[in-house]
């Protein structure tokens, strides 16, 4: 079974997709414009945030105003909607039994080909062949550094629980007027 654990800011719960046997959290990966590679979230700042590169380990700090994109939030476009990544990277790990996939560097016949087989519905118009070279290389660089991998069937048992699970607000206390 695939699990993909993200967090949903927008509603503050868990989300839980399964598919195989994948494990990859992708809430705090970042890809950030004109910087190659993968980045790790560390650390936010009064004035951006600090991250950490994947490939080699080097920290840099990253202002507001660079263009930066959480991998949990980007979809790919499919003729139905949109499909999140962390689904489609499930979907990658599942074809490939937890494996590498093919190299991101593939013609684009091939690549296209590769990618109809992993999504069969994606819309052919809007997502181009460098998007799919991107989502490979992600897929490889975050495969690389161990960041896909296997659960046991008693894991899935045990988070899928956890997010049943209501939390429950402690009542406001009552501020005293002096009078």
């Amino acid at each position: 079974m695939v699990q993909l654990l993200g967090f949903n800011k927008k509603n503050n719960t868990n989300r839980i997709l399964t598919n195989n046997q994948t494990k990859m959290n992708l809430e705090k990966i970042l890809a950030i414009s004109g910087k190659p590679g993968l980045y790790v979230l560390k650390v936010q700042t009064r004035s951006g945030f600090v991250a950490e590169s994947l490939a080699d380990g080097k920290k840099i700090t990253v202002n507001l105003k660079s263009n930066v994109s959480l991998l949990s939030e980007i979809s790919i476009y499919t003729y139905e909607g949109e499909k999140p990544l962390a689904e489609i990277m499930a979907n990658i790990a599942a074809k490939e039994n937890n494996g590498p996939a093919i190299s991101h560097k593939e013609d684009n016949a091939t690549l296209l080909s590769y990618f109809r087989e992993v999504l069969s519905d994606f819309d052919e118009e809007r997502v181009y062949p460098s998007d799919v070279k991107k989502i490979l290389n992600w897929y490889n660089m975050l495969h690389a550094k161990g960041l896909v991998v296997d659960t046991k069937p008693e894991e899935t048992e045990e988070v899928a629980a956890t997010t049943d699970e209501v939390v429950e607000e402690k009542p406001k206390k009552e501020k005293k007027v002096k009078e």
